[in-house]
């Protein structure tokens, strides 16, 4: 049952991030940002969200831009969501997008073993 409790203050947590982070009037926080997703500790006292970055060299920028803007981004969720503690936001960049393209990159330079017998 918590679980799911979790779960569901994860998806809204994401939900009103997303919608807030293009109210951040941080010139750092530009281009296309998204949050992939939200992992909330049992006790609603810190969560850590993944980002993921469109322009991979403003990167490291960017998480330094939310951080600053945590303490507004916190008090902004905090209104919109009702709950007891409003966690502590903890911004880390989703790697997943950079790490799949690699896998599939050396999938392709492999080549199937059929390609070999044609050869």
């Amino acid at each position: 049952m918590a679980k799911n409790r979790i779960g569901r203050i994860n998806e809204e947590i994401q939900r009103e991030l997303s919608a807030l982070i293009r109210t951040v009037k941080d010139p750092r926080v530009q281009g296309l940002v998204s949050i992939t997703a939200v992992e909330t500790t049992a006790d609603l006292r810190y969560a850590k969200i993944y980002v993921s970055i469109l322009d991979q060299a403003g990167g490291d920028q960017v998480i330094r831009g939310l951080k600053s803007a945590g303490g507004y981004l916190r008090r902004e969720l905090g209104r919109a969501l009702s709950l007891r503690y409003t966690p502590e936001l903890i911004f880390e960049r989703d790697q997943s997008i950079d790490k799949g393209a690699h896998i599939l990159s050396i999938l392709e330079g492999l080549g199937s073993p059929d390609d070999e017998n044609q050869a």
